[in-house]
């Protein structure tokens, strides 16, 4: 058979620093210097293209206003000096000018080398108005740019440029770097700020929460594992309070299965003996039916049942274990007798708390008889002592009805008594949580309830008030009720409970 495979377990609890290789607290510093670089580096793109967009735009003005020269030379020609004076201002090799459909050479310099590639102002693509500047500082030296734009001193359709892109590239490139600074200074600033942000507000807290997580593992009682709340109303503070109260919830859990484990081994021990001292009782009975006396006679069946009963619950429980039960062997039961008999060893009477049946011999359930016998048990003793510990209560009584329908019985038990306390409703059938007296150990109902389900059934509270409470056995199947058959001999004191129905 394969093992199955066990969780990791960690070696113990974690020291963490402000910055925690491999925590989240170096994790968030990361990733927001990345993610703030990245954003800065977004910007790097559009901030050159508009610096060389700008570039080229000043040089075409200047361009433009040299070649405003040429309107007031003789006969609109200017010479070779001025032309090269004025294209040397203007930081271009040639100027020209489109007007009427008619392109004409303003301004003209030196003869070009290589073809220009061209720029056009006018309608620039966003794709193409990005990719520019990264053409310009990794396109090559020595080239020229020819520059399209609209005029703005002259009457026309276009002006037209051809310069040099050295000088462009170099302020392009110093640009660039004065760029960069800027953007790691802002980025660094920033995400130092978002960083400490998040780590005051989020991180710091959760490695808080982690830690008091990791010391409640180590030790459930150890008074620093306790969530401190801060008193926030975000998900941290609703995270903070949830742990806590699981915490508490746990805690309870872990010191009543501490408490069971006790109890266990002790009733463990005490079955061992007690099994023995049943035995020699057993034997003591056998010797008792030898005896001639007629109130032995009536007494000594209901005590051999009694002592059958407690020998054989000594072993499911040395058997089973502590706290299992062993399969009940469900068959039909007269319920009537089964409720006489559970009130002798509940200590009902007609001098004080009373027997009410409304129940006939040939009532039956499903179920199995020892173990419906200790939750009838459980039941009306539970009862009895809450009636008798009213304060100058005399007498009370407990009724016992049934009903069959729907293929399934239920069994009722009223009494009259004070009703459950409010306190304790919500834990009733809980193990050392449901009494309601300060000396009870909170485990019949348990046992009565966890009975009742080994059977498919159920037992309810079905209504409680200062007049009393009525809790409902639910027992599936329903059989025919057997014909009415001869009152078989009874002790004096069922037959007195029986009377007082």
């Amino acid at each position: 058979m394969v093992e199955p495979s066990s969780p990791p377990q960690p070696s113990g609890p974690l020291r963490r620093g402000f910055l925690w290789p491999g925590g989240l607290s170096a994790r968030l510093l990361i990733l927001t210097s990345l993610f703030v670089l990245f954003g800065g580096a977004l910007v790097v793109p559009p901030t050159l293209a508009a610096f060389e967009e700008q570039w080229l735009l000043d040089r075409v003005r200047a361009a433009e206003l040299a070649s405003l020269a040429t309107e007031v030379a003789p006969d609109v020609v200017v010479s070779e000096q001025l032309s090269s004076d004025l294209l040397e201002v203007a930081g271009v090799e040639w100027v020209a000018i489109q007007s009427d459909g008619v392109r004409r050479l303003v301004l003209r310099g030196n003869n070009l080398n290589r073809t220009p590639y061209l720029v056009d102002l006018r309608d620039q693509a966003v794709a193409s108005w990005l990719a520019a500047p990264f053409q310009t500082l990794f396109g090559g030296e020595g080239r020229m740019v020819r520059v399209v734009a609209e005029p703005r001193f002259r009457d026309a359709e276009f002006i037209e440029i051809v310069a040099p892109d050295a000088e462009l590239r170099q302020e392009l490139t110093a640009y660039l770097w004065r760029l960069i600074a800027v953007t790691a200074f802002v980025s660094a600033m920033a995400g130092g700020l978002v960083y400490l942000s998040l780590n005051l507000f989020l991180v710091r807290p959760m490695q808080r929460i982690t830690r008091g997580m990791e010391l409640f593992r180590a030790d459930p009682d150890d008074p620093r594992a306790s969530v401190r709340l801060s008193g926030r109303r975000d998900e941290i503070g609703r995270a903070e309070v949830e742990l806590a109260l699981m915490q508490g919830d746990l805690r309870a859990a872990l010191n009543a299965r501490a408490r069971l484990a006790a109890l266990g081994e002790a009733v463990a021990k005490i079955n061992h003996d007690l099994r023995n001292m049943l035995t020699s009782a057993q034997i003591a009975s056998e010797r008792l039916a030898a005896s001639a006396d007629p109130d032995v006679s009536r007494a000594l069946p209901r005590l051999e049942r009694a002592l059958d009963r407690a020998v054989k619950l000594a072993s499911h429980v040395l058997t089973y274990g502590k706290t299992q039960e062993s399969p009940p062997e469900a068959r039909p039961v007269a319920v009537g007798e089964a409720v006489i008999m559970a009130a002798e060893e509940a200590r009902l009477s007609d001098e004080g708390v009373r027997l009410v049946s409304t129940l006939s011999e040939a009532d039956q359930v499903l179920a199995d008889p020892d173990q419906l016998h200790r939750i009838l048990v459980n039941l009306m003793r539970n009862a009895r002592e809450a009636i008798e510990q009213q304060a100058g209560r005399v007498g009370g009584g407990i009724t016992v009805s049934l009903e069959q329908a729907d293929g399934e019985s239920r069994l009722r038990l009223a009494d009259n008594g004070p009703g459950v306390p409010a306190r304790v409703r919500e834990h009733l059938f809980l193990p050392f949580s449901g009494s309601g007296r300060a000396d009870g150990a909170g485990l019949g109902l348990a046992i009565a309830r966890e009975l009742a389900q080994g059977h498919g059934g159920d037992l309810t509270l079905a209504s409680t008030s200062p007049e009393g409470s009525v809790f409902e056995l639910r027992l599936p199947g329903a059989p025919a009720a057997i014909a009415p058959a001869p009152a078989p001999k009874r002790p004096r004191r069922a037959a007195a409970a029986k009377r007082g129905a």
